[in-house]
């Protein structure tokens, strides 16, 4: 057993969960219920141990495979790799208890959208975002106004084990997993209120990008790119996502709007509820980890597979090369062209199909699984 996967059980069984190991398509897996009992969970931990680009190319194909199949199954697991764990331990083990349902709840009608300043908007990305801040020229802050909700002071459920009638992917066809009436044991827990936040507190924040701009049966197109966003880790803020792009089309009127769910997340399935249309699927992201400080670093494009895009990922998970703007910048003129978002500059040493790369000898390698590019057409173009 790894020990990313016993320090994650170990966490959830101090919060009350009932959990099991299964092997899921030869990959390690947590197995657990959410707080009320009602949904299955699976939770695949990732050590990352690759020392050459082609290993973690492999490594990744390998796990790809194994989210598509377990997502078939019990629905898109909750990927945790360890250079998350380790680097951004307190972010994700709030991400981990809300993805089962353990959460304070917040209501976008009780909140107020305003612009807010690079500083403010840079210090709450860096904490709350697994990427951290991205160049942007739009920055919008959502700000709680008042409570509302009750508190579920004591909420037990019965903790019993059930097993599978020879499930796909398991390793025999009586696997113990928690039942139906799992959740958790008899912790204190506050719902659907919003806990220790004082009226004002600045819980979720969207970037937006300058206009991208091209020319369509005579009409100019702008398209802008939605960068970030990011809530407090144990809040869910519902219709939060949906307020703050109001906000941002009402202000900017964009003709376009485009984002990206990064594939280590999730499949996008918000940006649909809010009317975007999912386009393609961008190709996976090459990293170098540091195994002292558990650092991410884009090193360099993967090969490109067949029907997939060069362009990468700008929305969830990757920063944008675009520049920041400045004070008294203009908007950009027709026909102008932004950086790709993503790329990073290449490092001494180091080429397109270097096995080993020089300035890097020692630090481990992790590849993504890619992101998918939704986009919310506002005006009537082909």
């Amino acid at each position: 057993m790894s020990r990313l996967i016993d320090n994650i059980a170990d966490f959830l069984a101090e919060n009350g969960f009932e959990l099991s190991f299964q092997i899921r398509h030869d990959f390690d897996v947590i197995v657990t219920r959410t707080l009320d009992g009602r949904h299955i969970k699976v939770i695949l931990p990732l050590e990352i141990s690759a020392g050459t680009i082609e290993e973690a190319e492999a490594e990744s194909e390998n796990a790809e495979y194994a989210i598509r199949m377990i997502t078939r199954e019990a629905g898109y697991p909750l990927i945790i790799t360890e250079d998350r764990w380790r680097s951004q331990r307190q972010m994700m083990e709030a991400r981990l208890l809300a993805h089962l349902e353990l959460f304070s709840q917040a209501y976008a009608r009780n909140c107020e959208v305003r612009r807010i300043e690079k500083a403010e908007a840079q210090e709450f990305l860096n904490r709350n975002h697994s990427y951290g801040y991205a160049a942007c020229k739009y920055r919008y802050g959502l700000f709680l106004k008042r409570h509302t909700g009750h508190i579920a002071a004591e909420m037990g459920f019965p903790i019993r084990s059930g097993t599978t009638n020879g499930e796909p992917g398991t390793t025999n066809g009586k696997v113990e997993v928690p039942d139906e009436k799992v959740g958790r044991t008899s912790s204190p827990v506050i719902l659907n209120e919003v806990k220790n936040l004082s009226e004002g507190t600045l819980i979720a924040v969207a970037t937006f990008s300058n206009a991208r701009r091209w020319v369509k049966e005579g009409k100019e197109i702008r398209s802008y790119e939605w960068t970030r966003y990011a809530s407090l880790p144990d809040l869910r803020v519902s219709g939060g996502m949906g307020k703050m792009l109001k906000a941002f089309i009402k202000e900017v009127k964009p003709d376009d709007i485009m984002s990206y769910a990064d594939l280590e997340w999730s499949e996008g399935e918000v940006y649909e509820r809010l009317g975007f249309e999912a386009e393609t699927r961008k190709e996976p992201v090459t990293f170098t980890i540091d195994p002292q400080t558990w650092e991410r670093k884009a090193i360099r494009r993967s090969p490109v597979k067949p029907g997939m895009t060069e362009e990468k990922p700008g929305m969830t998970e990757e920063k944008p090369g675009m520049t920041e703007e400045k004070p008294g910048m203009t908007e950009e003129k027709p026909g102008m062209a932004e950086e790709k978002p993503g790329m990073t500059e290449e490092k001494p040493g180091m080429t397109e199909g270097d096995n080993v790369i020089p300035d890097l000898i020692g630090d481990l390698f992790f590849r993504n699984f890619g992101s998918r590019k939704f986009r919310l057409k506002l005006t009537d173009y082909k």
